[in-house]
């Protein structure tokens, strides 16, 4: 009888790894139609606001995404590791001071980048389309404690863009 059961046992063991086999599929890499690109896009400088000290600087590009969301994408060099540097986006020109439009997620001093995503999205549908003409800036601080500034640049009505499509 022991026996028997042991028998039983190893065949559905047998029969499981047997079964458990399964297909391996490739991996689709296309897009669906009109998804997946990102080709509308415009970009501005930041300057450092100090060149001998931390001389942070880099860009912004403003991503124009197939749902006419604006997608906000930053890489900064020169950023301190171990802080997360805040971002905003602050109407008037550089150096006219102003109140805070939009904050931006924070810049991770690791990596240059936004902290906890690849882009900042502003759902505003209208936004892209309002870039060149919006009276603004962008100020990168120090730190989340400490807001001495070390990056600015102008956007919209207040600066060329370095680069568009």
């Amino acid at each position: 009888m022991k026996t028997y059961i042991k028998h039983i046992v190893i065949l559905v063991v047998t029969i499981g790894f047997f079964s458990c086999e399964q297909e391996r599929l490739e991996a689709i890499l296309t897009t669906a139609d009109g998804g997946g690109k990102l080709t509308t896009y415009t970009a501005y400088t930041i300057d450092s606001t100090d060149p001998d000290g931390s001389n942070v600087y880099g860009r912004i590009v403003f991503w124009k995404s197939t749902l006419d969301q604006t997608l906000v994408q930053i890489s900064l060099y020169n950023t301190v590791p171990g802080l997360l540097h805040p971002a905003l986006i602050i109407d008037g020109a550089v150096g006219s001071g102003g109140t805070a439009m939009i904050t931006l997620d924070n810049v991770s001093g690791e990596t240059g980048e936004l902290d906890t995503s690849k882009f900042y999205v502003i759902t505003d549908t209208s936004f892209y389309d309002s870039i060149s003409s919006m009276d603004s800036h962008i100020d990168i601080y120090l730190s989340t404690t400490d807001d001495t500034l070390v990056a600015t640049g102008d956007l919209g009505s207040n600066a060329d863009p370095v680069e568009y499509n």
